[in-house]
C-alpha cells in the first residue's frame, strides 16, 4: 500500500480539520466524501474527487482503506458499525458514541470483523501534553500526585448539541470528554478509574446561560483512579473570551501548568479586527494573542498521522487512542451523569 485512501463521512466542522491534516500527510489520498449537506463546498475546499449523499454508497463503491466518522454523536454508532460490515479501519471522533451501550456493540462489531478502531483523542498526541507527560516520566515533577483539566468555552455552534438525543448530554461529553480521555490515559493503562463524583446544572430553565439546551451548560467532576490519585475535570458553555484549555499537573517535587489555547507566542493590537485569533473568539479587535497553527498545536494532525501509520504498519492503537479508551471514558460520564442526578458517588464497574 502506498497511500492510504481515506473517506471522510461529515463535511463541516470536524470534516474540515480531519481534511486539513489529511492533507499535510503525503501518505494519504482524500479518495471521497459523504454527507447530506456542505457536500460541494468541502469537496472544493479540499480538493476531494468523489462525492456522495450515502456513505455505504461511498463505502461499496470506493476503494477505502480508512473512514473518518465526521458526523454528530449520535450518528457515530451507525457509520463506524458499517465500516466494519464493509471491513474499513475506522476513525471515530469523540465522544465515541452517545451512551456505553453503543460503544460496546462499535467494539465487538470491529472486533468480529477484524477492523481496526481508532478513537480520536487529540490531546492524547498533543505537543504540550506529550511533552508534560516526557517530563513527568523522566522525573523532573517527582512522582505526580493529582491533575486539573479543563475544556471550557461560550456554547457548541452545532444544532445537534443542543438536543440529548443527538448529544448525548450537555457540555460534560461534548467538553469535558477531553479532559477525562486525557487524564485516564495520564494515570495509566493498569490504573482505571474506580470512582466518580460530579456536579452540573441540569439544562433548559436550570442552566445559567443556554436556557434553549437540554443539556447542561456547566459541569465538573472528580475521577477516583485504582491507585487513590485524583483528577479533577471541568467543561462548560458559559466561559465568553474563547476557547480556554488548561491542564495543571501536581508532583511530590514539582508541577506543571499548561496554557493549551491562550499560549500563542504572538501578541496583536488590532483596530479594525483581524481575520481569526482562536476557536470561538467573538471579536479580533484590541489585544489578541492568535493562534499560530491552532489544528497542529490541538494534535490533530499528529494523533490522523498517527492512526495513518497503524492502517499502513498494520498495527492496533495504543491505549488512549482504542476504542477501549473511547468506552472507559464514556462509563466515566455516564457515571458522572448518574452521580449529578443522585447528589452522590458513584463507584465504576471492572
Amino acid at each position: 500500500m502506498d497511500k492510504v485512501r481515506v473517506g471522510i463521512v461529515g463535511s463541516k466542522f470536524a470534516a474540515d480539520f480531519h481534511c486539513d491534516s489529511y492533507s499535510r500527510n503525503e501518505k494519504v489520498e482524500i479518495a471521497a466524501v459523504a454527507a447530506i449537506d456542505n457536500l460541494e463546498e468541502c469537496a472544493g475546499k479540499w480538493g476531494i474527487p468523489k462525492t456522495y449523499e450515502d456513505y455505504n454508497e461511498m463505502m461499496e463503491k470506493e476503494d477505502l482503506d480508512l473512514i473518518s466518522v465526521c458526523v454528530p454523536n449520535f450518528l457515530h454508532r451507525d457509520v463506524v458499525i458499517a465500516s466494519a460490515e464493509h471491513g474499513i479501519d475506522v476513525v471515530t471522533e469523540k465522544p465515541m458514541a452517545t451512551n456505553v451501550a453503543d460503544c460496546i456493540e462499535m467494539i465487538e462489531a470491529c472486533d468480529e470483523a477484524g477492523v481496526k478502531l481508532f478513537y480520536a483523542e487529540d490531546w492524547v498526541l498533543m505537543p504540550a501534553l506529550v511533552r508534560a507527560l516526557e517530563i513527568r516520566d523522566k522525573g523532573g515533577i517527582g512522582e505526580m500526585l493529582y491533575l486539573k483539566a479543563r475544556e471550557i468555552h461560550n456554547g457548541s455552534h452545532s444544532p445537534f448539541a443542543k438536543k440529548k438525543s443527538t448529544c448525548g448530554g450537555g457540555c460534560l461529553i461534548h467538553l469535558a470528554m477531553h479532559p477525562i480521555g486525557w487524564a485516564i490515559y495520564a494515570m495509566g493503562e493498569d490504573n482505571p478509574p474506580v470512582e466518580v463524583t460530579a456536579k452540573t446544572t441540569g439544562g433548559l430553565d436550570q442552566n445559567y446561560v443556554h436556557k434553549e439546551f437540554e443539556g447542561e451548560d456547566w459541569s465538573l467532576g472528580i475521577i477516583k483512579f485504582q491507585d487513590g490519585r485524583y483528577a479533577f475535570v471541568e467543561g462548560n458553555y458559559i466561559t465568553v473570551g474563547g476557547m480556554d484549555d488548561m491542564v495543571e499537573l501536581y508532583g511530590s517535587e514539582g508541577r506543571m501548568i499548561l496554557d493549551l489555547t491562550f499560549s500563542s507566542p504572538i501578541r496583536c493590537y488590532s483596530r479594525e479586527g483581524i481575520d481569526y485569533a482562536i476557536e470561538k473568539t467573538d471579536f479580533t479587535h484590541g489585544w489578541t494573542k492568535p493562534a499560530v497553527d491552532e489544528f497542529y498545536n490541538l494534535g490533530y494532525v499528529h494523533e490522523l498521522e498517527y492512526f495513518v501509520d497503524c492502517v499502513l504498519n498494520n498495527e492496533g492503537p495504543k491505549f488512549g487512542l482504542d476504542g477501549k479508551t473511547g468506552l472507559m471514558c464514556m462509563q466515566v460520564v455516564e457515571a458522572m451523569y448518574k452521580s449529578a442526578e443522585e447528589g452522590r458517588s458513584i463507584e465504576l464497574d471492572a
